[in-house]
């Protein structure tokens, strides 16, 4: 490691380890690896590039390197991620929150913010929430609004609760084990989901890097995918407020077979929203 003792040479190493082992994005999960460890910025490269490194940060740097080349993915690496201006922890328990994702937000806040105005305040229902990172960037965006973050996994609302102190939501975020609605009461303005959508048969067939280290219990949506959403149609009756809104994030093929199941529960799909990429992302409902 001798030789890694500056900036500019720990950066062009990272790079030549990715690269020559296939890793995808090679060069920017070099530049956040060598960031992270190092302390340093893109800045930091360009203006001072000789900067020494100790060599403690140059053997971290390296074990995280063969993590990354045996499939960990970079932000798990990290421990965090941003998403939708925000930087979340990240745990075993909890999926990585996707800029996919990020359309679920976008498609409920101008309700969520409309909601404040003409009520003075909007309560949210984040079935699933994980990271929390939905429920957090809603409130994050609305200062009215409130949230309650649901999930079965006692590592994912720890995490939740974290990531809301970290972000200064404390007051307005309460994490809530639940089975879906099982132990939830009374009635919310908005609710929301990106559940797990996956035929059960399918997750191996998923790239390793969601395969081996997002939790499955956050991906497997049974044998047709689409378990989570008939739990979620189900309840809405009895949990949404008169003229309340149902967001979910969906898988690209599911559309019909999603806004089915919830007119079968009485309600009527009113938007849908595509992702970056032109594929179905997000469904909007309300009771009919």
């Amino acid at each position: 490691m001798a030789e890694l003792d500056t900036l500019a040479a720990v950066l062009h190493h990272a790079r030549q380890r990715l690269a020559g082992a296939g890793v995808a994005d090679a060069d920017l999960d070099a530049r956040l690896l060598v960031e992270h460890f190092s302390g340093t910025s893109r800045t930091d490269a360009i203006s001072d590039p000789t900067r020494k490194i100790d060599p403690t940060v140059a053997r971290a740097l390296e074990e995280a390197l063969a993590r990354r080349i045996g499939g960990e993915p970079v932000h798990r690496i990290l421990g965090f991620r941003e998403f939708y201006g925000l930087r979340l922890s990240l745990s075993q328990g909890t999926l990585e929150p996707r800029p996919d994702t990020e359309t679920l937000v976008e498609a409920v806040l101008p309700f969520v913010r409309d909601t404040v105005v003409r009520r003075g305040k909007c309560s949210i229902l984040d079935l699933g929430t994980g990271t929390g990172a939905v429920a957090l960037a809603l409130l994050a965006s609305e200062p009215g609004a409130t949230a309650t973050g649901v999930d079965i996994s006692d590592d994912a609302l720890a995490t939740a609760t974290r990531n809301a102190r970290d972000l200064g939501l404390s007051a307005r975020f309460w994490a809530k084990k639940s089975d879906w609605y099982e132990k939830i009461s009374g009635r919310y303005h908005v609710i929301v989901s990106n559940p797990p959508y996956i035929p059960g048969r399918d997750i191996q067939t998923l790239q390793k890097e969601v395969r081996d280290f997002d939790p499955h219990r956050a991906l497997d949506g049974g044998d047709d995918g689409l378990d989570a959403y008939r739990a979620i149609a189900d309840g809405v009756s009895l949990h949404l407020e008169e003229e309340g809104r149902v967001a979910v994030e969906i898988g690209s093929t599911q559309k019909q077979d999603v806004a089915s199941l919830f007119w079968l529960a009485g309600l009527h799909l009113v938007e849908a929203h595509r992702d970056l990429a032109g594929n179905d992302r997000v469904l909007v409902f309300v009771q009919r």
